[in-house]
């Protein structure tokens, strides 16, 4: 977890917006990655690949910048499920619905995480208290994912398992977003450190896994070898490293808005390379999805009063710097 302090911040080499660009770039070309890795690998296989790749990505950071990994039996028991919740589960059901959904799809499925996370948080998080526009956000976001598959034509054209499991991987962040926030919240330990815990265990989670519903590939193709080390290395490791960044220095609500952007790259990288087709409701359906999330997002305001003005408190001493826990947006990728 990263601290608040009073020290100033350090200068980066890259303009926040351009590092904002970048991630919304990796995340939106992870869903090609995957269609690419899946043509010639199984899908948990591009997934353990994936891990491998983004974790080697964080212990090289974590050894430059001499960071140790936590330790207590309790944080670690913590990390696994969310290691589960918020990386081996959705990474693989995502690889496993592009063998028959496209990317783009895919990429558009990944944007209803705030809307789930919005309907869970309502139930388990009692500080999320519902408004009628968030309310009105979900119900929005639910008929922009009716739209991108096409109700009124009987989900024709599109594989129903593949789309249930994307929606079920974008279900899993909010879900494991909970927990995080339910469990380690307070932890001393940094977000590098307990990230690079989190993939570690995810890794070891696929390692056990694969092997016992796959065979080892015959084939290497370059491509797609090329494609599952850029999605783990870039959409993974380096993503989350900009995440964080991005929170620590403009704040989480400006650091999420990512998110909505992810889509699109995905769809417009799927159809300019990988020559998917593009019905007129998918981008219409995400441009409302994206719309009822972002309604999802939104905080009351502050009432104004028009009672006599309150005078002034007295200044408050400072406090000790605090943990301040980074959480995960919606996509990923």
């Amino acid at each position: 977890m990263s601290s608040v302090t009073s020290s100033p911040a350090p200068r980066r080499l890259l303009d926040w917006r351009l590092r904002f660009g970048i991630l919304a770039l990796v995340w939106g070309f992870s869903f090609l990655f995957m269609k690419v890795g899946t043509e010639s690998f199984a899908p948990f296989q591009v997934t353990l690949g994936r891990l491998v790749c983004g974790t080697a990505v964080l212990a090289v950071v974590m050894a430059v910048k001499r960071e140790r990994l936590p330790r207590g039996a309790r944080t670690w028991a913590h990390l696994t499920i969310a290691g589960f919740l918020l990386n081996a589960l959705p990474f693989s059901l995502f690889a496993y619905s592009e063998l028959t959904i496209p990317s783009s799809l895919a990429g558009i499925c990944n944007a209803t995480s705030p809307l789930w996370g919005m309907a869970l948080s309502l139930v388990a998080l009692s500080e999320d208290r519902p408004t009628r526009l968030r309310v009105a956000g979900l119900g929005i976001g639910f008929l922009g994912v009716l739209t991108v598959l096409g109700v009124w034509q009987g989900f024709h054209g599109l594989d129903a398992t593949g789309t249930a499991l994307a929606l079920l991987a974008s279900l899993s962040y909010p879900v494991g977003w909970i927990h995080v926030r339910r469990t380690l919240a307070g932890s001393s330990h940094s977000h590098l450190s307990l990230t690079g815990a989190q993939l570690l265990l995810a890794t070891l989670q696929l390692a056990f896994v694969t092997p016992l519903f796959t065979s080892v590939p015959t084939s290497f193709p370059v491509q797609a070898v090329l494609a599952v080390a850029a999605l783990g290395a870039l959409g993974t490791g380096l993503a989350f490293l900009i995440q964080y960044d991005l929170v620590a220095e403009v704040g989480p609500t400006t650091a999420q808005m990512v998110t909505y952007f992810t889509p699109v790259i995905a769809t417009a990288a799927g159809v300019a390379l990988l020559g998917e087709s593009l019905s007129w409701s998918t981008p219409v359906g995400a441009v409302v999805v994206l719309a009822g999330a972002a309604l999802t997002q939104a905080r009351p305001g502050r009432v104004r009063r028009s009672a006599a003005p309150v005078p002034a408190p007295a200044p408050r001493r400072p406090r000790p710097p605090v943990a301040v826990p980074l959480r995960r947006p919606g996509s990923r990728r």
